[in-house]
């Protein structure tokens, strides 16, 4: 019997969170003081068989159509490629993978061979002191030099987009005419209270709303609204000139109500929605002493009726 809720929801897209480290230290993820958030968990880290053992008995239940392996960073997962293979032979073919780039490039090939259908590449700026005043690193061209080499292995490539008042709006339409120009999807995401932003007053100072998004493009382009597809993440627009693009704006207007997402993170926790800090443990299930099933019930009754309502957990613990 398939678990849903009384809404009607269930889990449909599983979201891995292969490790709880990046090579970033983006500011809506770490402290404003630069420093990452401590990592207070001490269960055991999975190993990828394990990891791949619990994706399993996931998928026997639910009858998962996506997988998004994310992080933390995931291209710092060693056993990466080896991992894609595993969900693959599990029957999961739509693979999904987000990214920062920022060590993607050189991975490709593997990856691609491997089995991986798409790519979600975070890119806040393309201007070179701002992406350093937003991720504390250099080499922005990393980033911008991986989206093209992506393209060329006919990878699905979407850009996210984290908009910040008064760090990188001014970079909304070049970012636009960027992903316009390559033919590329690319969403533009509000920030969340997540971590270091979870009821703090940096948030509200650095808020920018899918309204004013819009309010920016429209001085260049006339835009359509799309409908939007079941339990999509974002809503999207067209241009005069037939360039699709995306909001996520989670917070200005919220996708609950039709939510199909599970979090599973590096200890074996899963997680129902991102904003409920109560991880449900699913690693007895590795020795069969565990009920999944009632931890998947358990996990559905987290998530919101209307509205996200944030998390301390950053998400560099769990993932986008």
């Amino acid at each position: 019997m398939e678990i849903k809720d009384k809404y009607g929801r269930t889990f449909k897209t599983l979201r891995v969170s292969l490790t709880n480290t990046c090579n970033l230290g983006c500011i809506y993820c770490t402290h404003s003081s630069g420093q990452k958030l401590p990592l207070t968990n001490t269960q055991k880290i999975l190993t990828s068989s394990e990891i791949t053992f619990l994706i399993k008995e996931i998928h026997a239940l639910t009858k998962i159509d996506t997988l998004r392996l994310t992080g933390g960073e995931p291209t710092l997962y060693k056993d990466l490629v080896k991992i894609i293979k595993e969900i693959r032979a599990i029957g999961i073919e739509n693979i999904k993978m987000t990214s920062n780039g920022y060590l993607l490039k050189e991975m490709l090939p593997e990856l691609f061979k491997a089995g991986l259908k798409s790519i979600n590449i975070s890119l806040d700026t393309l201007d070179a002191e701002n992406f350093t005043k937003i991720s504390g690193r250099k080499n922005l061209e990393k980033i911008v030099d991986t989206i093209d080499e992506a393209l060329k292995f006919g990878i699905d490539v979407k850009i996210n987009t984290v908009m910040l008042k008064g760090i990188n709006e001014a970079q909304l339409i070049p970012l636009l005419n960027f992903a316009k120009k390559r033919s590329l999807p690319i969403r533009f995401l509000e920030l969340m209270k997540m971590g270091p932003l979870h009821e703090a007053k940096e948030f509200h100072k650095h808020f920018f709303s899918e309204k004013e998004v819009l309010t920016k493009i429209e001085k260049q382009y006339n835009l359509t609204s799309l409908p939007r597809d079941y339990s999509a993440t974002a809503n999207y627009w067209i241009t005069d000139d037939g360039y699709k693009f995306g909001i996520i704006a989670n917070e200005t207007s919220p996708f609950c109500h039709d939510c199909n997402r599970l979090r599973l993170d590096s200890y074996g926790n899963i997680y129902g929605c991102l904003s409920n800090d109560n991880a449900l443990s699913i690693a007895d299930s590795l020795t069969n002493e565990g009920n999944l099933k009632e931890k998947l019930e358990e996990a559905l009754l987290q998530k919101q009726e209307l509205k996200f309502k944030g998390s301390s957990i950053s998400m560099m613990a769990i993932g986008g």
